[in-house]
């Protein structure tokens, strides 16, 4: 197998990870030659729909990848990433309310569920100060989410919510809501208690990622393509050390 990816206008940090994500990919490739690939399901919201294009490159065709979809004549989630729909998984509670219906309809085929779920929650009236989907409401989406999962037999890998910086999301004009850096603290650590709880590994991109802010900002919360292709190699990572862990 060979795996074929452009260096060209990469850091030496960002050909060295990228590089170790292959490596990883060709060992779980080798241990699966008689064996069937691991199954993944992709479902997130804009940042990840952001780096699985990357991701894909990186652990294709060791993996069978799938996710949440666009639907047939409704707008692309890519269209506006700040208004989930299609692919774009959303918050907390339609998170849940798409695993539960996919449940009753067509369970999900997968092996890992790669999950993720927290900057849509975390919106915040700018007028009222109330948030999309508070923490209490959040913490209880989360431990059902996790029970569905179960029920479909999905081994969840949870990515935590990646960083905000306030004067950054909340200068913006005509700006329809908030968001807080303490507020990301707060939905991530009450993620990680019930992710411990449930034995379920988790991708720290949240402090990853930290390491491209600002710079790499191309708006108030989303990212270069530069960064995109770190964010992928850092999670296939995970994903190559749990499928081979497995074997």
């Amino acid at each position: 197998m060979k795996t074929s990816l452009s260096f060209r206008g990469l850091t030496l940090k960002r050909a060295l990870l990228l590089a170790v994500a292959i490596f990883g990919l060709s060992a779980v490739q080798a241990a699966t030659e008689a064996r069937p690939s691991p199954r993944l399901f992709l479902l997130g919201d804009s940042i990840m729909l952001q780096y699985t294009p990357m991701l894909t490159t990186l652990l294709s065709p060791a993996w069978v990848i799938d996710g949440k979809k666009d639907s047939a004549g409704a707008p692309l989630a890519s269209h506006n990433l700040d208004v989930p729909t299609g692919s774009n998984g959303g918050d907390s509670a339609m998170v849940l309310a798409y695993l539960q219906a996919r449940h009753k309809r067509s369970p999900i085929q997968a092996d890992v569920l790669l999950l993720n779920c927290g900057l849509h929650d975390i919106k915040t009236d700018p007028a009222t100060g109330r948030r999309q989907v508070d923490l209490p409401q959040y913490i209880e989406n989360l431990e059902k989410i996790m029970e569905v999962s179960r029920t479909m037999k999905l081994q969840v890998i949870w990515v935590r919510i990646t960083p905000v910086i306030d004067s950054v999301h909340n200068s913006r004009k005509g700006i329809a809501f908030f968001r807080h850096a303490r507020d990301v603290h707060d939905y991530n650590e009450a993620a990680d208690a019930i992710m411990a709880r449930h034995q379920a590994p988790v991708v720290n991109l949240h402090d990853f990622s930290r390491h491209f802010i600002p710079e790499e900002f191309v708006d108030h919360v989303h990212y270069n393509s530069r960064a995109q292709e770190l964010q992928a190699a850092f999670i296939s990572g995970h994903l190559n050390a749990l499928a081979l862990s497995k074997r």
